[in-house]
């Protein structure tokens, strides 16, 4: 009988298999440490950025070119408000390892992108219908939610209920988000 694995990351997967790469993919798409932040804010910012944009443009390719420039200038923003703060606070300038901590934090803002433009961008190239590609763009927002919500609440050992209304609260985010875009929709 084989032993269990004695470490499992916040997934819930084993560490023996494919580490690196399961790494990467739950860092690029989920964040870790600080990044988390970033992600949960970029999903955010990426919903309603495609929320607000649908009810005037209707092409996926311009879509997700507001997307991801919408969370490039965001990204631009909080590293400028971040090093602005972290220099006020620790009365001295930056260093360039200070900057590059803190856009590595804000990374998630940019990468919470990433998968919802390659769903538009897949709709643009018509792989996908053009409607398809921004439910789905949507969809991938919401599953990043409710991902991050059970990420938190396994790591904070939250039974049943509790797990549910930290994922529920997560989600209830993104829902307002997409009725929004149904709303604008008629």
């Amino acid at each position: 009988m084989p032993e269990k694995p004695e470490h499992t990351d916040d997934l819930g997967s084993d560490e023996r298999t494919h580490p690196a790469a399961r790494g990467l993919l739950a860092r690029l798409t989920l964040g870790e440490g600080g990044e988390v932040a970033g992600t949960l804010y970029g999903t955010v910012i990426v919903m309603a950025t495609l929320t607000d944009a649908y009810a005037t443009e209707r092409h996926p390719a311009k879509l997700a070119v507001i997307v991801v420039s919408t969370a490039l200038i965001i990204w631009v923003a909080h590293l400028h408000a971040h090093g602005v703060a972290n220099s006020i606070v620790e009365g001295r300038r930056l260093t360039g390892g200070d900057l590059k901590r803190v856009a590595r934090e804000e990374l998630g803002i940019l990468l919470a992108a990433a998968p919802p433009a390659i769903a538009l961008v897949l709709g643009a190239a018509g792989v996908v219908d053009e409607t398809v590609a921004v439910w789905v763009a949507l969809g991938i927002g919401l599953i990043t939610l409710a991902a991050e919500g059970l990420r938190y609440a396994r790591l904070e050992h939250l039974g049943l209920v509790a797990a549910l209304v930290v994922i529920s609260l997560n989600l209830t985010l993104g829902v307002t988000i997409v009725a929004l875009k149904v709303a604008f929709d008629h």
